[in-house]
């Protein structure tokens, strides 16, 4: 079945196109917000053979459909007539009040979920050139080593811009003001001022204070100001004559926007990025055992529920912090350990397709994308998806009590590797053969030869 045939499926199995209130996609997964979540025909939906599951979670529709997602989202968002460029209007139907959290992940979910593979690209060539340099193939000194490693760092250093434009979409605002806005914490001043580091602040007006920080790297602050550019922008496009919109709507919302994040939301954003980031690294303090046994625990549910991108913010903010970060190799931990009860199932299932289904789920697991591995394999035996959980904690409390931590975000796949050569590569080699082993040995024992053929839901 074509694109625009499985699209066209998709819309009329969750309700139809007047069900739909907006739809985005992460890596892997359509996700969509609608006004009746009842009207879905999940059934019918994993009929169809390019949908390897679904997930209704947090008052979010999630439709996993693999790497090529995006070829779908956009025939999905052709056919409902969405721009998926500009996401400057807002529907007016009224929506249902949902609690912190949801709003929280969906956000979370939606702002990182389209910018993931710029990051995971640019972690990737950074890994390879951090390794090919600890081999001393490479001399971090000579000309070759800069100029790739602009093109790794750019990503990192105007990361603002980037959660900028994702953060429009979600928020429904003006995609260029909210880049204004990263940009005005951007600028050669306030660089400047950080790196001489002879001022710790402004003065606007004489008396209102503009922290000097550096916002390289972050995003706690830039989707704080963007939330509140949209409101600003609505308000403002909502009390002034049509006459006036075009040229004040902009100017007044960039203007009152941009002020509010440079004295207020900017400095309270940092500040809560290194709260959340002293969290962590309290909870390292408090045992490394104990950090690995929980966050490697919880990392294969995440993935599974898709609130796994929850963690991003602070892995990123660890990496401006620190420069460097202990989640993401728990994150590679989980990704071998279900990777290798996925394996386990290829042995206990007798069927051609279910074989090949396990397989090609082992092969995206070890590539890092281990959706067709949980949606098309594991949720199907509830003990093989607890033996992938106890493998990733077990891993992950090893790893984590050797202190091992990777130095720039990089997506967790056998390619990251080179990424950890130094001090700490043969603990993260010995925690991938304990993930994989760990939980490909629990499967194998504990699930018995099975022949089922029906999808997982």
């Amino acid at each position: 079945m074509k694109h625009h045939d499985v699209a066209k499926l998709i819309i009329e199995n969750v309700g139809g196109a007047d069900n739909i209130q907006n739809v985005w996609h992460c890596m892997t997964r359509l996700r969509f917000k609608l006004k009746n979540y009842e009207l879905v025909n999940h059934e019918a939906l994993m009929k169809e053979q390019a949908v390897v599951g679904t997930n209704h979670k947090n008052e979010q529709l999630q439709i996993v459909i693999g790497t090529n997602v995006n070829e779908y989202y956009e025939t999905v968002a052709s056919l409902l007539g969405m721009d998926t460029q500009d996401a400057s209007t807002e529907s007016n139907e009224p929506t249902e009040r949902k609690g912190i959290i949801s709003t929280f992940m969906d956000i979370v979910s939606g702002v990182f979920g389209p910018i993931v593979p710029a990051i995971a690209g640019a972690g990737m060539i950074m890994g390879l050139m951090s390794g090919l340099s600890a081999l001393n193939i490479i001399s971090n000194e000579s000309h070759t080593y800069i100029v790739i490693d602009m093109i790794s760092k750019g990503v990192f250093t105007f990361l603002p811009f980037f959660v900028a434009a994702s953060a429009a979409r979600i928020f429904k605002t003006n995609q260029y003001l909210a880049i204004a806005i990263a940009a005005s914490l951007q600028v050669p001043a306030m660089t400047n001022a950080v790196a001489e580091g002879v001022i710790d602040q402004f003065n606007l007006f004489g008396f209102l204070p503009v922290p000097v920080f550096s916002y390289a790297g972050t995003v706690i602050p830039i989707i704080i100001a963007v939330w509140a550019l949209s409101h600003i922008h609505r308000f403002i496009d909502k009390i002034l004559p049509e006459v006036l919109r075009t040229v004040f709507t902009p100017t007044l919302s960039l203007f009152i926007a941009g002020i509010l994040t440079l004295v207020v939301i900017g400095p309270a954003g940092i500040y809560l990025g290194n709260w959340l980031a002293a969290g962590v690294e309290w909870l390292f303090g408090v045992s490394p055992i104990l950090a690995g046994i929980v966050v490697g625990g919880i990392r294969p549910i995440a993935v599974f529920t898709g609130l796994h991108h929850a963690m991003t913010p602070i892995a990123l903010q660890n990496f401006a912090n620190q420069g460097y970060d202990m989640l993401m190799p728990m994150m590679f931990m989980a990704n071998i350990s279900i990777t290798g009860a996925t394996a386990a199932m290829y042995l206990k299932v007798n069927t051609k397709e279910e074989k090949s289904i396990a397989i090609s789920a082992v092969v995206s697991g070890f590539l890092g994308i281990t959706e067709p591995a949980l949606f098309g394999v594991l949720t199907k035996n509830a003990k093989a998806f607890i033996a992938a959980t106890v493998g990733s904690s077990i891993a992950s409390a090893f790893i984590s009590f050797f202190g091992v931590r990777i130095y720039g975000y990089i997506l967790s796949s056998v390619f990251s590797l080179p990424a950890y050569v130094g001090e700490y590569f043969i603990f993260i080699i010995l925690g991938i053969i304990i993930a994989f082993a760990t939980s490909f040995i629990i499967t194998y024992i504990l699930v018995p030869n099975e022949t089922g053929t029906s999808k997982a839901k």
